[in-house]
């Protein structure tokens, strides 16, 4: 069972999973959503995450049509975004996870937007843009 859950510690969830893929995401959205150089999310299926509290402080924002980026309105800490044409992902992001997990399936995405001050220093893959 992972667990997690935001900055005040408001929002908790349980996703009954493991953590089987990490994007870390250089798109201009999610450094500004993050306050980051990138984004680190996997894909979760929804039928197995559960909020086991706060889902009244859980906001939506939609910089994309039909993407809703899920965050606590009490803290701001972003939790997971969703497409409407996926209804069975999720995108979680792994900055909110407590439990400790280990994921070899690691790569960076739309690093052509990448923050001009960051150098990416491993050897996970990079994809130009979204990992097709």
């Amino acid at each position: 069972m992972i667990e997690g859950g935001c900055l005040c510690g408001g929002v908790r969830y349980e996703y009954d999973g493991e953590i089987e893929e990490i994007s870390l995401c250089h798109c201009s959205q999610c450094r500004k959503a993050q306050g980051s150089a990138f984004a680190a999310v996997s894909p979760v299926d929804s039928a197995r995450f559960r909020l086991t509290s706060g889902s009244e402080l859980l906001k939506e924002y939609r910089a994309t049509p039909g993407k809703a980026r899920v965050f606590c309105s009490n803290c701001g800490s972003p939790i997971y975004s969703a497409r409407d044409d996926l209804p069975e992902k999720k995108r979680l992001r792994l900055g909110t996870v407590d439990t400790p997990f280990a994921c070899s399936n690691i790569y960076h995405i739309h690093v052509r937007s990448k923050a001009s001050w960051m150098d990416i220093g491993d050897t996970h893959p990079r994809f130009p843009e979204q990992k097709r």
